[in-house]
């Protein structure tokens, strides 16, 4: 199969961008000719997730021969990377809504759902492409991308990671995880700015040929652990295509019936993902896009126009806290009729205004499947008391913001009440110790390890392993720099490994 940049028609093959994240002219790689409409619900019926990951993954490349694909299958949704041999389990909360647990891996967050196997792919298309220099990993990380990227690339020969978050704009939690990473090839650094600051700078990076020339010297090429790397995408549309063969399993659904999906989403993919899971024929009807105060997208969804030009919002939902959503390019080259062109000048737009808008006939299109809702953070404290009160149920923020534009949508559109719904939850509660003893009113801790053990003491919720032994660990990293000097950064990295 050939991918083709979103914004020309330069077709590689699935290796290729596996390898390189970003085309050349900025783009993000799509499949040229999408497998639409290749699943039936016979194809993936019965089997575990690591077979139904085979199933879709062999669609988007195959490239791969069958028995690679299993190995790397396998190897990454293992019983030593994931708490459950469900690996993404549906926990039904209501007869007509369950929620998909997606923090059951080694850092409790949805990333490690792609970021398990994601490297397995990326050695496997180095290798394919011939390519023998060091592949340093860029990632920018709102909270939870870093810490899986970082243990994903650990001590993988040929590979090297470097990761930059906004120093407030991560939860404590999550800081320490980054901080506390072991590894022998990986780099954590803070910065003085917010996600889009340090995303919008590695895109630059990217398509820098000043730098790629001058890294390449030293026997390096960068690559990318964020979801602008169609390597990274795949695999997330895997959990909503055996979510929908597990409610067809439990009788919650027929084949043949439609359910909708509520995915909290700040740059999204998570979303995207599951629009590719509809388009490959998985009876999803509705997306519905949830996000916190910085409501860009649900701003689109509701208008047309997206605008960047607003307020940035620090909450306590930080994986969301985004106003550039890189895969956003993906989604406006489907609904301009695969039109690059017309992508490229979006984009233009967006980089030049800080906005842009669709007509009348894409905005049809847009919502033919998609609407969208926000919470913000006192809603979203206000629905982790309600869901845990009244179903003894803990959920993180991220995940109560998915829940409250759910019943945002169901309050303006009723008859969704019908159709059974899915709630994406993307990562374990005791990674926000803060956000859930002020919701549950617990007291707030000296550390979040002292508020993690009042929440347990009272909801029974137990420490995930991970997060336990995080304890003791020593911290590593724990540089903060000026957004500018990120490029010196990466240079500096460099050359603790090049030649």
């Amino acid at each position: 199969m050939n991918y083709t940049s979103t914004r020309g028609t330069v077709a590689v093959n699935e290796t290729y961008a596996l390898l390189h994240g970003l085309a050349e002219d900025g783009g993000l790689y799509v499949p040229a000719l999408f497998p639409t409409n290749c699943l039936k619900y016979d194809d993936i019926k019965d089997k575990t997730y690591q077979e139904v990951a085979a199933v879709v993954l062999a669609k988007l490349f195959p490239c791969f021969s069958e028995a690679h694909l299993k190995e790397m299958i396998n190897s990454a949704y293992s019983d030593a990377n994931f708490s459950t041999r469900d690996i993404a389990p549906l926990h039904s909360l209501l007869e007509k809504v369950s929620v998909l647990e997606l923090f059951h891996g080694r850092t409790q967050a949805f990333k490690d759902m792609a970021l398990s196997l994601f490297p397995y792919l990326l050695v496997a298309a180095k290798e394919a492409e011939g390519e023998t220099k060091e592949v340093l990993i860029l990632t920018a990380t709102s909270g939870d991308t870093g810490k899986a990227a970082l243990e994903g690339f650990k001590d993988v020969s040929g590979t090297h990671i470097q990761v930059f978050y906004p120093t407030d704009g991560v939860s404590p939690m999550q800081a320490e995880q980054m901080q506390k990473q072991e590894g022998a090839n990986v780099n954590v650094t803070a910065i003085h700015g917010n996600f889009d600051d340090a995303q919008q700078f590695l895109k630059r990076l990217f398509v820098d040929a000043d730098t790629a020339k001058e890294v390449a010297e030293k026997g390096v090429m960068f690559s990318s652990a964020n979801s602008i790397n169609i390597g990274r995408l795949a695999p997330q549309v895997v959990y909503y295509v055996n979510a929908y063969a597990e409610l067809v399993a439990q009788g919650a659904i027929h084949e043949d019936e439609a359910f909708n999906v509520v995915v909290p989403t700040g740059n999204f993919g998570n979303i995207l993902a599951a629009y590719y899971a509809k388009k490959m024929g998985i009876p999803i009807g509705k997306l519905i896009c949830a996000s916190n105060q910085n409501n860009v997208l649900t701003d689109f969804f509701r208008t047309g126009t997206y605008d960047m030009n607003r307020p940035f919002y620090t909450t306590i939902s930080p994986s969301m806290d985004i106003l550039e959503s890189s895969n956003f390019e993906r989604f406006l080259y489907y609904i301009s009729g695969e039109d690059s062109e017309r992508t490229a000048q979006w984009m233009e737009d967006l980089k030049s205004t800080g906005k842009l808008s669709v007509n009348e006939e894409e905005f049809k299109r847009v919502q033919a499947n998609f609407s969208g809702a926000y919470v913000n953070d006192e809603e979203t404290k206000a629905i982790i008391e309600q869901v845990y009160n009244s179903y003894g149920y803990l959920i993180d923020p991220h995940t109560a913001v998915a829940m409250g534009a759910y019943m945002k949508e169901l309050e303006a559109h009723p008859e969704d009440g019908a159709r059974h719904t899915i709630i994406a939850s993307t990562a374990h509660p005791f990674k926000f110790p803060t956000p859930i003893c002020e919701a549950l009113d617990i007291k707030i801790g000296a550390t979040p390890y002292e508020s993690l053990e009042n929440i347990s003491a009272i909801t029974g919720v137990g420490f995930p392993k991970q997060l336990a032994a995080l304890q003791a660990k020593p911290l590593r990293f724990t540089k903060a720099i000026d957004k500018e000097n990120m490029k010196q950064e990466i240079l500096d990295f460099v050359d603790t490994f090049s030649n």
